[in-house]
């Protein structure tokens, strides 16, 4: 019998339009029912350091895992020391996916492969890799790693089921929570939405749901009864207050890009044309019997080499005729520098560098040092927290650039580990220093400079080198050290594995978990109104997703519920077992 297919949906890991931060605090993840699933391989397609992470994942969980990777890849090697089967290819074809185990029988038999596991950079060629692995098992979960989340939106009419992995969105806010210090806050992507839990002074009103009171006594009130004024002190928002806001940065403009063009070398040139209109005036004036401002039109012509044109002038001595000549050669000389020097200054600097210089003298703001695809969210979740920030890139064409002008972010073009670009971004006077260009070298030395010039600022480098960061941090003391590809890699493994996140949120000296949970068929749920699934103190009901809709975060509590049906929750951990029992079939008892 053929299995059951998996359903007509997409989701999405770090892709939320909601405003971000930093991750959960701690999460718990729980393992689906292996089943029928155990012993099928998973196909793993790729060749960067996020490929090395999510096979060490994969293989580290008990998975058996074929790794299809581009010969030239260095971490070839350190793949299949890993315990993976390599396959090498520089380019993806049907025939290699069918010799990794991807193509399900004629008669229903399902493929060798259970999952396939898409991480090239090339959003094309994944979306091309995954069409083919499509045609050939309907079944098959995929998971794609895309860079453009408008695209990996749209796979859901092209794929059907499929999980969507946004490097970037995932990893970018723990590196803002490095820089904000944002510990007492836990972020999580719960029906559909980004949201937040902390303290009520610390989220955005209005608050979603008040989950715990822990100031009315020596025992927190969990879940308390909701009211037309709840209180609470731990509460879910969508976002998080500007407590604290730094002295907005501002980008240069074009008042400043004049300033920067005009340089000293062009005021000197025109000093010394204005000398030669005010002598050759006063000349005219008075040699030549010709009113002031007639004089001052002349003189001005003759320095400029716009030409004379005047009938008194004709009758001019005829020294101030040799004169005015003379004038009006060393006038186009002027001019011709005047014009090298305003088009070197254009040149040189470059318009777009100059315009997006800082302005003025910056305190207390966030120095981003790498504005690739990582540092362009990161600049937007740092705006939408209303800090001020500063970017820095070596390259005028990087995502984060883009991005910093349509923000008006000051942007620093130069390269980060050079003393006087960070002190152009004003790292002396910030408060926090992100390093997170793609070279552990370069992010190293960004560290250690801007150690030496702010030895207060708090210093977060992206290091894919384990071994290197924890000797750097134990050594060097430079501050915190974080890898993308290890931030990515545990949401591909539990998309793998088809694992249920449930985010653990302390509330004094207990906790509550928020998670999802599927209403199944054959369960004593169906039927029943969604308001009955709720426990005070133990269990509440936050939102809730019709089969083929969409999330409702104000539900219908007397609406009966149906198979299919995704609820959002929060409760203690005997209400949400007592939960998972009521949405699960109820097995029937063994034959004695």
């Amino acid at each position: 019998m053929r299995r059951p297919r998996w359903g007509k949906s997409v989701t999405f890991f770090g892709n939320s339009g909601a405003s971000t931060g930093s991750p959960p605090a701690s999460e718990e993840l729980v393992p689906a029912v292996a089943g029928p699933e155990a012993g099928r391989r998973v196909v793993v397609c790729g060749s960067d350091r996020t490929m090395l992470r999510v096979v060490t994942e994969l293989v580290s969980s008990g998975e058996r895992v074929t790794a299809i990777v581009n010969p030239a890849s260095r971490h070839y090697d350190r793949i299949g020391e890993l315990g993976a089967t390599v396959m090498g290819a520089r380019v993806i074809s049907e025939s290699l996916l069918r010799r990794a185990g991807v193509d399900a029988d004629d008669d229903g038999k399902p493929s060798t492969a259970r999952a396939l596991v898409l991480l090239d950079n090339d959003d094309v060629h994944n979306v091309h890799t995954a069409l083919t692995a499509r045609d050939m098992d309907p079944d098959l979960r995929i998971i794609v790693q895309m860079v453009n989340p408008r695209l990996g939106k749209q796979l859901n009419s092209l794929l059907g089921d499929c999980v969507v992995i946004n490097g970037p969105w995932l990893a970018a806010p723990a590196f803002v929570s490095d820089a904000l210090e944002d510990d007492e806050l836990t972020w999580l992507d719960l029906g559909g939405r980004r949201l937040v839990v902390g303290q009520a002074d610390l989220i955005r009103e209005p608050h979603l749901t008040v989950l715990a009171d822990t100031t009315s006594s020596a025992t927190p009130e969990l879940l308390p009864v909701t009211s037309a004024d709840p209180e609470g002190d731990i509460v879910l928002g969508t976002g998080v207050r500007t407590l604290w806001r730094a002295r907005d940065v501002r980008p240069a403009g074009w008042l400043m890009a004049m300033r920067d063009i005009f340089d000293s070398r062009v005021r000197k040139i025109a000093a010394v044309m204005a000398f030669l209109v005010a002598a050759g005036t006063g000349v005219v004036h008075f040699f030549g019997n010709i009113e002031w401002w007639r004089a001052l039109y002349l003189a001005a012509g003759v320095v400029t080499s716009a030409g004379i044109d005047d009938d008194k002038f004709n009758d001019a001595a005829p020294w101030v005729k040799v004169s005015a000549v003379l004038v009006q050669l060393t006038g186009i000389v002027l001019m011709a520098l005047l014009t090298a020097v305003v088009v070197d200054s254009l040149i040189g600097a470059r318009l777009s560098r100059i315009i997006g210089g800082v302005r003025g003298r910056p305190r207390n703001h966030v120095v981003v040092c790498g504005l690739g695809t990582v540092g362009a969210r990161v600049l937007e979740i740092l705006t939408e927290r209303g800090v001020a920030v500063v970017g820095v890139d070596q390259d005028e064409d990087a995502p984060g650039v883009q991005v910093a002008h349509r923000l008006k972010i000051p942007v620093v073009i130069g390269d980060s580990s050079n003393e006087e670009t960070l002190r152009s971004a004003g790292v002396q006077r910030c408060q926090s220093v992100l390093a997170i260009t793609d070279g552990d070298i370069t992010n190293l030395e960004s560290a250690m400079v801007a150690g030496d010039l702010n030895p207060e600022a708090r210093i977060t480098m992206r290091m894919f080198d384990h071994d290197l960061a924890q000797r750097v941090e134990r050594r060097l003391g430079l501050g915190h050290s974080r890898s993308v590809s290890m931030l990515v890699a545990p949401a591909i493994a539990a998309a793998v594995a088809n694992r249920r996140s449930q985010v653990t949120v302390p509330a004094g000296r207990r906790v509550l978990l928020l998670t999802e949970v599927t209403v199944e068929d054959g369960s004593v749920a169906v039927g029943r109104r969604l308001g009955e699934l709720d426990e005070a103190g133990g269990l509440r009901v936050l939102a809730r997703q019709d089969v083929g809709g969409t999330w409702d975060w104000t539900p219908a509590y007397e609406r009966p519920l149906r198979a299919g049906d995704r609820l959002a929750v929060a409760g203690t951990r005997s209400g949400l077992a007592r939960l998972l029992m009521t949405t699960r079939p109820q097995q029937a008892p063994a034959a004695s």
